[in-house]
Parts: structure tokens; sequence; C-alpha cells
């Protein structure tokens, strides 16, 4: 939805349950002007079910309900390769299963920028996203999955996200607990400290972040460009409730922080 919103053509992979839920969600998915032809309708599976509950101050809990049978398989991943072959850019979700993260990133083609969230349970896996990806982001619990440590700070997690340079993205955008992103490239690096303090709802930051991180990069900003984009749509995100984006390209322009 945040990349939509950022003014370029969104595809969707992924997969619901043959009912009524599922139903809802694919409808408004193309009403966003997604395309959805490449999501399963599982039969016999219930479509996942994800509950925040937001309290004051912007502290967040999220119940979830998501039935294995709802998770990608590489047979999904395979059945949608022309959509992923053709595209530009490629942003994987790593909560998604090991084998079909893998599938994805064989379909991706060669020159297509692929953006990668998380931190995959699977070593092999973990790998390959980073062989492949042009840009990780990752929390800091991911951060400690993907080095093998959990930052302690600002400098830590500085000194993690050029340990992962080195072992293949061009991009690396970890969070730090001391409530600032960390966006390190070859030569560079921003410690963008969050424009939000007082979060209403965090819900869908994480995700705004990744969408214009990758519209930038996608448009050929530098990655510190890129990275102000990325922390002027989070904030944007957190500072009204619902967790629904409502982001355009002027609106984090004017809001990304001045080099």
């Amino acid at each position: 939805m945040g990349c939509r919103q950022l003014g370029v053509q969104a595809a969707l992979v992924a997969v619901v349950g043959a009912d009524a839920a599922g139903a809802d969600a694919l409808a408004a998915a193309a009403a966003d002007g997604i395309d959805v032809t490449g999501v399963v309708r599982r039969d016999g599976a219930a479509t996942a079910l994800l509950v925040d509950v937001v309290g004051p101050p912007g502290i967040r809990r999220l119940l979830e309900d998501v039935p294995e049978e709802v998770l990608l398989r590489p047979d999904d991943v395979r059945a949608a390769a022309a959509l992923l072959g053709g595209a530009e850019a490629v942003l994987l979700q790593l909560q998604q299963p090991g084998p079909a993260v893998a599938e994805a990133l064989r379909a991706a083609a060669p020159g297509s920028l692929v953006v990668a969230d998380g931190a995959p349970g699977d070593e092999r896996v973990r790998e390959l996203v980073l062989e492949r990806a042009d840009a990780v982001r990752a929390d800091t619990a991911e951060t400690a999955a993907l080095t093998g440590r959990a930052p302690e700070d600002t400098a830590g997690t500085l000194r993690a996200a050029r340990e992962l340079l080195g072992r293949g993205p061009r991009v690396v955008a970890l969070a730090s607990p001391e409530g600032a992103d960390v966006v390190a490239w070859p030569g560079g690096h921003v410690v963008l400290p969050h424009l939000e303090p007082d979060p209403v709802d965090p819900t869908g930051g994480g995700d705004a972040f990744v969408a214009a991180l990758a519209v930038g990069l996608l448009h050929g900003e530098e990655p510190g460009t890129a990275a102000r984009w990325a922390a002027a749509a989070s904030a944007q995100v957190a500072g009204t409730a619902g967790g629904r984006p409502g982001l355009s390209p002027g609106l984090v322009r004017r809001g990304a922080p001045r080099g």
C-alpha cells in the first residue's frame, strides 16, 4: 500500500483463505490499485487475522492468528514467477517460510532492486538474502538474528550495519535501541532519530519505512536521501491512528530531515 501511495505500480504475492475475510481483503487491495493476480486463495484455509491493540503512549500489542495454510509455499511463488520476474523491484517480507523466500529470490530478475525486511529463521536462507538483496531492513531482534548479537547502542548498530554490508547488500537499515534508525552504505551512513518522538500508533511504521526506502532507491536517489524519505514516511504513519498509511511523494519529501 505504501509503495502504491508513493506513486509506483504495486502487485502482491500472498495467500488468503477461500473465505469471506479473504474476499474482503482482496477487494480492498484491488480498490487501492494493487494488482492481486499473484494472490492465492487457499481452499479450506482461514485468512490470517492480525489485531493491533494500541494504548497510551503509543504502546502496541499485536494479536495474531496466522494458520500455516496461509503462508506462502514455493509452488505459490513459482505460480507468480512472471509477475516477480517482470518487476523492477521486489520487496520481501521475511516472516514468510524460508523455502518461499528462496524461490522469490530466484524469481527476481537480474538487475532488479531487491529489498528485504526482517531476518529469516533459516541460516542458509539468511545467507541467500544477504547475497542477493540490494537493501536489508531489520529491527533490533532481527539484527541479532542476522549478526549473532544484539546491538546495545547506536554505535553498535552502525558496526552491525557495516558488518552486513560486507556480506552483500549495498544499503543496510537497522533500528537502534536508542530510538533511531541507522542507514549505511559503502562510504557513508546516516543516523536518523525518530521524527515522531511520541507516536500515536506505531503500527505500519516499519512497512512505511521500507516502502519509502525502496521507492527512493528505485528512483535513483542516493541512499542518504532514500533513508530520509523512509524516516519521514515512518513518522507520518506513526503520528496517526489506524496503521493505514496516508503517504504521498510530496509529503514525504517535505517531511524528510535535512542532510
